[in-house]
């Protein structure tokens, strides 16, 4: 039966037609004409809100003003009617809880009459104020079950936009933060704009010891890249790991993976190109910033990157992303994995978030330029981030932990745990004739030469890349390597603002009260870089060598979630957060908590979908096969006399062998999973990292050795082969 199925959809996808684009001149259309045309942008507020009304919207949303209140009827109308006329009929406050996904709750816009008519009703206090049901989602012991109450309130400063189906039917969506009744954020909103303004404070404070009296606000700039497999819907819904984990529990590697790295920069098919294309026009519709997509390493595996906006902005594009891709992938007949390690054996999918600072007069504060020994401001900050990287190693791998994610690092296909930086071996030579006060000479532009006469002469790049940090300067911004992609990268830039902040703010103390300005600033930038150092790398991230030097150098290397998430609450760190009034610390302990019961949930959820499917396809499917070799074995041998049955034999041996040792571990494991400790997240955490991931682990070996002998014809589930080449 299973077989039968499995081969019926590999039949209908090899004959399967992509489906149609739009129209080319739709295409040109939306790209010129459509782009964010679903979102109530500052032009759409320009031509309906009074002059008055928009200014001091924008000053709300450009210096973080409070919003006039008596403006709230007046915005919540001009937006009801953008939205009526653009086919909306309800709106909604959408929010990120910490579940890891967005939360929103419809509500229509229809109003009674006293003659019984309707109106579409939309007030200030629906657009400011929302109340959902608050006892639902992840707190960390914030609420107790039986105290409901919630509040969801617009944040102005990220755009409101349209979503809809494709019978033209839409929903206004709302940006909004998450609070519990009692003023605890309960979202990853929040403390993101808290540590926007940190940062943002800090380095105004840095500025205007340098001189610049011009700029009003500091904005910390994100672009994220998001990687993700797609699989044919037929394949999909016939493996339940996938369907109920997000990836696969096992599964024999194939005959080809990535070894011929024919996949990176490779040609997209057609099937593919249509739902990049459609993808592409969703989002430029709501104002996404998609620019790039390509094919990555491994087959099956593509990635879609998002150009620079506010950190704020970003993190609510790259949640419209990974949705738009879900849905988008289901059009096509195919579903969008985002889990860090959907296949074994092949690389796992990452999402680059790549920062800086910028000042609101448009200045990158990052930017080196053109004679960066000369550059103070550069300089200054860039120490400032040397030194909070160094110091809060912990912090920014707790950012990235998840039991998904774990997977990746270290593993030779994603950044290792170890946090270190790469700058390059320009800027590092810089930096280290700085500590030692030396002369430094800028080296020559360098050209590179094809050899090609026609080929363009290009101008080299002042340092190569080094995929295998975890953190690289890429001349005028930091790519921190190390999210997965199936996390919000809220949590990153959260840590990356205030520990920066924190920097920053030791900085400006200093130099605030020094007697020779000057002199204060250099000795500054030294000495930070003499005490420091140690977290700058340019090597092989990879090596083993790396290991050792590394813990020669006194940095940490957390491999797993459970090592990483209690460092969040060292009393440091909640000292930091707290006076930056990022997080209090009652929501720092609730995360932690929220965390460590989502990596034990995670494992529990892989750990009885399993067994199940080894009790109910895995062990029929090896209790069949051996039920057709020992009847193969005993016809032959009752045919004729000394008939070489070796194949039989050994195979029959091996896999019943195969069969009651699965049973057993099967048995095992659900013993272990009925004496979980429970009351104490870290104990229960670290339970299913070195009791149940262990069994399961020792389980897969089982069961992928016996995939290589089974025939196709018993084998239960579409195999890696099928799975990942047929898109």
């Amino acid at each position: 039966m299973s077989s039968t199925v499995r081969e019926t959809a590999l039949d209908h996808i090899s004959t399967a037609q992509p489906v149609a684009p739009l129209p080319a001149p739709e295409q040109g259309k939306a790209l010129a004409n459509g782009y964010g045309c679903d979102v109530f942008n500052t032009r759409v507020m320009r031509q309906r809100l009074p002059r008055e009304v928009y200014d001091r919207l924008m000053r709300t949303m450009t210096h973080r003003t409070p919003l006039d209140p008596a403006d709230a009827d007046i915005i919540a109308g001009a937006m009801k009617d953008w939205a009526l006329e653009h086919g909306a009929t309800h709106y909604t406050h959408w929010f990120q809880p910490m579940t890891g996904l967005t939360a929103e709750k419809h509500d229509a816009f229809l109003s009674p009459t006293a003659d019984g008519q309707v109106f579409g009703e939309f007030s200030g206090k629906m657009l400011i104020k929302g109340e959902p049901d608050a006892s639902s989602f992840p707190s960390g012991g914030i609420r107790s079950t039986f105290e409901a109450r919630g509040y969801t309130a617009w944040d102005p400063t990220s755009p409101v936009f349209l979503l809809g189906d494709e019978y033209g039917r839409k929903t206004l969506y709302i940006p909004t933060v998450f609070y519990s009744y009692t003023g605890e954020a309960l979202d990853r909103k929040t403390p993101l704009m808290r540590s926007v303004e940190a940062v943002s404070a800090q380095a105004l404070r840095i500025l205007r010891l340098l001189g610049n009296t011009t700029a009003t606000g500091v904005q910390a700039m994100v672009g994220s890249e998001q990687e993700y497999f797609l699989v044919d819907r037929r394949l999909y819904v016939q493996r339940p790991d996938l369907m109920m984990c997000g990836r696969t529990l096992y599964g024999a590697k194939p005959a080809k993976g990535q070894e011929m790295e024919d996949h990176y920069f490779g040609a997209i098919s057609p099937r593919v190109m249509d739902f990049m294309r459609d993808v592409d026009n969703e989002l430029w519709r709501l104002g996404v910033f998609a620019k790039t997509e390509h094919k990555e390493v491994a087959p099956g595996q593509y990635e879609l990157a998002c150009v620079y906006t506010d950190a704020n902005t970003a993190t609510d594009h790259n949640q419209l992303v990974m949705e738009v891709l879900r849905n988008t992938a289901l059009k096509h007949g195919m579903v969008c994995l985002l889990h860090e390690k959907p296949f074994a054996g092949i690389n796992g999918s990452g999402k680059h978030n790549n920062w800086s600072l910028s000042t609101d007069t448009g200045i990158n504060l990052l930017e080196p330029g053109k004679n960066p020994k000369d550059n103070l401001q550069f300089l200054l900050f860039l120490a400032a981030i040397i030194q909070a990287v160094d110091e809060y190693q912990d912090l920014l791998r707790a950012a990235v932990a998840g039991a998904g994610n774990d997977q990746r690092l270290g593993g030779y296909e994603a950044p290792p745990a170890v946090i270190s930086m790469f700058l390059g071996d320009t800027l590092e030579e810089l930096l280290r004739s700085i500590e030692r006060k030396e002369d430094y000479e800028e080296g020559a532009v360098r050209m590179l030469e094809s050899g090609v006469c026609v080929v363009p002469t290009l101008r080299m790049d002042t340092t190569d890349r080094n995929r295998t940090s975890p953190f690289a300067f890429t001349g005028n911004k930091f790519e921190f390597r190390m999210l997965g992609s199936n996390q919000s990268i809220s949590g990153p830039n959260i840590v990356l603002n205030t520990i920066v902040a924190e920097e920053l703010k030791q900085f400006a103390d200093e130099l605030e009260g020094a007697e020779d300005f000057t002199k204060a600033l250099n000795d500054l930038i030294r000495k930070t870089i003499k005490e420091h150092k140690r977290i700058i790398f340019n090597g092989d991230g990879y090596a083993e060598s790396w290991q050792i030097e590394a813990e020669k150098r006194g940095l940490l290397n957390y491999k797993t979630t459970v090592e990483a998430l209690p460092h969040f609450i060292d009393k440091k760190n909640i000292d930091l957060f707290t006076s930056h009034n990022v997080f209090t610390e009652k929501e720092m302990i609730s995360r932690t908590e929220i965390l460590l019961e989502t990596y034990s949930k995670t494992i529990n959820i892989e750990a009885l979908t399993l067994n199940d499917m080894v009790k109910k396809q895995l062990l029929p499917a090896l209790s069949t096969y051996t039920a057709d070799l020992a009847a193969a074995l005993a016809a032959k041998t009752a045919v004729v006399d000394g008939i070489d049955v070796s194949m039989e034999e050994s195979e029959l041996k091996e896999l019943s062998a195969a069969q009651g040792k699965l049973y057993a571990l099967s048995g095992k494991l659900d013993k272990e999973l009925a004496e979980v400790p429970e009351g104490d997240a870290l104990k229960t955490a670290t339970y299913y990292r070195d009791v149940i991931f262990a069994e399961m682990q020792g389980m897969r070996e089982v069961i992928d050795a016996a995939e290589e002998k089974v025939s196709s014809d018993v084998w239960p589930v579409p195999t890696y082969a099928d799975i990942i080449f047929r898109v």
